[in-house]
């Protein structure tokens, strides 16, 4: 049986592509989704066209899905994982845990559901508990509709990168069709 982190991987993959390098990319040199410097970071020294998929795999389990603890999400709240996942590879994982702290403190009621979080762009106790309590307070429309709010930060994050880096305008269709939703 495929764990969930190896289909979420297989799906990211197809996305992503093979071998790309877009003059716009600032992230240079792309195989699999793994940009030149995360490859390096992680030990691969080869030419990046020819990235074996099984690293780039390993590379994507090991710093966006463990290290940023989305595996511990994924037990409570695991369509939210998954979108974390995606988010984090694009945007970085410290920005998507960003957005969901953001998102958990605006939803929560003024503090009546659960108290505001740290933006510390960490998961920890104290975020797992905040998603544990909204998803009680909230019920079965929870998961969803915080997955929702982190599509709305993403998305206006990508309109903000393209008004502010005109060369960001050659992705934002992508991105917004790609990524959102």
């Amino acid at each position: 049986m495929t764990d969930h982190i190896d289909q979420l991987i297989d799906e990211l993959i197809a996305r992503e592509g093979d071998f790309v390098d877009h003059p716009a990319d600032n992230g240079g040199p792309t195989r699999w989704g793994i940009t030149q410097a995360v490859a390096r970071r992680h030990g691969y020294t080869g030419e990046m066209h020819t990235l074996p998929r099984h690293m780039a795999a390993a590379m994507y389990k090991r710093a966006y899905w463990h290290a940023p603890a989305f595996d511990q999400l994924e037990r409570v709240a695991p369509k939210l994982a998954a979108e974390m996942f995606d988010t984090g590879v694009n945007m970085g994982t410290g920005t998507a845990i960003g957005f969901l702290q953001r998102a958990l403190n605006a939803l929560n009621r003024n503090g009546r559901d659960y108290p505001d979080i740290s933006i510390d762009r960490k998961i920890g106790p104290e975020t797992l508990r905040a998603v544990q309590a909204f998803l009680r307070c909230r019920g079965a429309s929870a998961e969803p509709v915080l997955t929702k709010a982190i599509d709305a930060l993403q998305g206006a994050h990508y309109v903000h990168l393209a008004e502010s880096r005109p060369a960001q305008e050659a992705f934002l269709y992508g991105w917004l069709a790609n990524r959102i939703g």
